[in-house]
């Protein structure tokens, strides 16, 4: 019997100090360690086997200062409520409350564009984050479709995710199918720029399967450099994924 009173299974949670902490078995790891998982804004504490989960739970509670550190340093979740503001696809928009469905209003002036939703808290944003996934569809899709022409591939298929571990993937063309790409949903809320460069990186593997040189040469024929947004993602992302944390648009 483990310090806690109790045995671990992989996947549990357990609370330390008021911090959550994930316990997690990973058969290539060499020992107990700890990360952050910035964009699940959790602490994983990991152990190359089930036996040694207990180790892992200790080795969490004896550094609780160094998880509350971490755990502080996270951006605050940005809940979707009326009045609140975001930038989609390059577009400043406010969320308003308003009957019916959810709507995209475009304005007329210098007045940002409107989303409105009924409902209140978790059903408000539900309703607006429904809205975020179709407008990040056509916007990633024409994106896809720019860069997929640029490089003389047929256009795949476009789909979303709200993965938690990458920003999108390419799925190679199988048995004559269309190829198909998968976006987080959530590049719709990154700067245009960012939100283009995954857009070429996932098509340059329409072509080159790897991350190797020529893959590289592709993705910067497209956009130029990607380092800029690569570190835009690495520094920020965890932002993005505080936007209406903690609701699903299912």
């Amino acid at each position: 019997m483990s310090p806690f009173g109790r045995t671990f299974s992989d996947g549990d949670r357990i609370e330390i100090a008021g911090a959550v902490i994930r316990l997690s078995v990973h058969a290539r790891a060499r020992r107990v360690s700890l990360r952050l998982d910035r964009s699940r804004r959790e602490v994983v504490a990991t152990a190359p086997s089930l036996r040694r989960l207990a180790e892992a739970a200790a080795f969490a509670r004896d550094r609780i200062d160094w998880i509350s550190a971490r755990l502080a340093e996270l951006p605050a979740p940005q809940p979707l409520i009326p009045g609140a503001e975001l930038t989609v696809m390059g577009q400043t928009v406010r969320l308003a409350y308003a009957p019916g469905r959810a709507r995209w209003l475009t304005a007329t002036g210098e007045a940002p564009d409107e989303i409105t939703a009924q409902g209140e808290g978790e059903g408000f944003s539900r309703a607006v984050q429904r809205l975020l996934r179709r407008r990040a569809l056509e916007g990633l899709s024409d994106l896809t479709r720019i860069h997929a022409g640029a490089l003389g591939a047929p256009m795949p298929k476009v789909a979303l995710t709200d993965a938690r571990s990458r920003w999108g993937s390419c799925k190679p063309s199988v048995g004559g199918g269309p190829a198909v790409i998968r976006y987080s949903w959530r590049l719709a809320l990154a700067p245009l720029p960012v939100a283009d460069y995954v857009a070429a990186h996932e098509c340059a593997h329409l072509l080159e399967l790897n991350h190797g040189p020529r893959f590289w040469a592709l993705v910067e024929a497209l956009i130029g450099d990607p380092a800029p947004h690569r570190a835009w993602l690495r520094a920020h992302g965890a932002r993005l994924h505080a936007v209406g944390a903690g609701v699903s648009a299912q």
